[in-house]
């Protein structure tokens, strides 16, 4: 295959699997139109590099997740299935259908990774199985419909069933948004093959292109059952990718693959925790490094899942590694998509900036202003005015410190184009730093008189 390269610095994804990529011909005079091609080589050169910058680019903190412009959420079984695992729980299906469907509405690219197809066919098999029991079978007090479910109503038989009627039902819900979708299914092969997988994301940029949500889902029909394999494996040019073994590592690889801004996993837990959280002393942790895996102790999956927490780690460290920003939650917390989306506090955040030497989270700083918020209620007035003549006196004595981290405010807030006014209130100066000593001093003075004098 060759890669067609013309015009200007653009890039679009042909509907035969061919990247064309506009951008101007170094070889060629600068009078000509500019064409030349390019070989697989140079197109996967181009590919590692643009992955490069976008790599440099993965969000720091939620605050940041309001800019995430293209989106792939994974509902996990236990997200969308009903506790007797036959059949959807439609309250908690059509919430988030309809937070997708207004970030679709509102100018983000959605794509969706689906389970439910093996639950939506098992009803439908129960019913089937209900009338060819004997009469005997049909009177019993025991259900034979659930008994043995394992082997009575084999599943890659229900997800053959339940697929389409799956499908159906999301056709309805975001009908009434207004918004199209299309059914993509895959197995491993459609990723651990060069060509396959190069169609598979063209057909996916082209829908996107169309203003459709592509809802994917693994051929369960035809995909063996789970196996041990490792997290890892080698694909085509001993590139390391992950294996496909669940519904997690297939939202992974295809948020690297189109380059998504942000990964959204949906699973029955709040996000993870330093133990299972049945255990005591379970702690949520709200932002979580890949440095921090070794002290994670992780519990058993769901009892209709492919995939456990371990799983969905692995997955969203592979793909933050890969330049995706990922978020794992509870999909029956109500508005859960429109939380992280807003910035607000949810579920476990995955960065790799935390471990730079001297940075701290947002969200730290403002838990540890809280903190000591409260321990400076609990404190005795005498205490409190030491605090303050403390702080006074650091202003001064630290004054040089303070300016030279000012000045490194003022460039950042001049690379993005600040007001001037707002500049000059950002500004820090010898003479701003001695003012707020002496209305520190000032204010200590006056309420130790007015304390004295009650």
């Amino acid at each position: 295959m060759w890669i067609f390269e013309v015009g200007r610095n653009l890039r679009k994804v042909s509907s035969f699997g061919a990247h064309v990529a506009l951008r101007p011909s170094a070889s060629l005079p600068k009078n000509s139109l500019g064409y030349r091609f390019l070989s697989n080589t140079e197109a996967n050169e181009q590919q590692v590099e643009r992955r490069a910058q976008r790599r440099q680019a993965t969000f720091t903190d939620r605050t940041q997740l309001k800019y995430a412009r293209r989106l792939v959420v994974k509902l996990g079984s236990a997200v969308i299935t009903r506790e007797d695992e036959h059949g959807l729980a439609l309250g908690r299906l059509a919430s988030i259908v309809e937070q997708v469907a207004e970030c679709h509405v509102g100018g983000r690219e959605c794509i969706m990774v689906t389970s439910g197809a093996v639950a939506f066919g098992k009803q439908k098999l129960a019913q089937e199985l209900l009338m060819s029991l004997s009469m005997r079978e049909t009177l019993s007090p025991k259900d034979h419909t659930r008994s043995e479910t394992g082997t009575l109503l084999e599943p890659r038989a229900a997800a053959a069933v339940g697929q389409s009627g799956l499908m159906s039902l999301y056709d309805a819900m975001f009908a009434q948004y207004g918004v199209k979708i299309a059914q993509v299914l895959v197995t491993k092969g459609d990723f651990y093959n060069e060509e396959t997988r190069r169609n598979l994301i063209s057909t996916l940029s082209e829908l996107i292109s169309l203003n459709i949500v592509p809802i994917i889902n693994t051929n369960d029909a035809v995909t063996p059952p789970p196996q041990t394999d490792d997290d890892f494996r080698t694909g085509t040019g001993g590139k390391k990718i992950i294996a496909l073994k669940d519904n997690d590592s297939l939202a992974a690889m295809l948020a690297a693959e189109v380059e998504a801004d942000l990964l959204i996993l949906m699973s029955d837990v709040d996000g993870i925790y330093t133990k299972p959280p049945s255990q005591e002393g379970a702690r949520l942790i709200p932002t979580f490094t890949p440095d921090m895996l070794e002290s994670v102790k992780f519990g058993k999956k769901s009892k209709v899942g492919t995939g456990g927490m371990d799983s969905k780690v692995q997955a969203a460290t592979w793909a933050l590694d890969r330049g995706v920003s990922v978020v794992i939650c509870n999909g029956m917390q109500e508005k859960a998509i429109k939380t992280i989306m807003s910035g607000r506090k949810l579920g476990t955040f995955f960065t790799d900036v935390a471990a730079t030497p001297g940075f701290l989270p947002v969200e730290h700083m403002c838990e540890n202003a809280r903190h000591g918020s409260r321990t400076l209620i609990g404190l005795s007035a005498e205490d409190r005015a030491n605090c303050i003549r403390t702080l006074a006196d650091l202003l001064v004595s630290k004054q040089d410190f303070i300016l030279a981290e000012n000045a490194k405010d003022i460039l950042e807030a001049q690379k993005v184009n600040t007001a001037k006014p707002l500049l000059n209130r950002l500004s820090l100066s010898p003479s701003k730093l001695n003012r707020c000593k002496q209305v520190s001093t000032k204010l200590l003075t006056r309420a130790t008189k007015t304390l004295v004098a009650l």
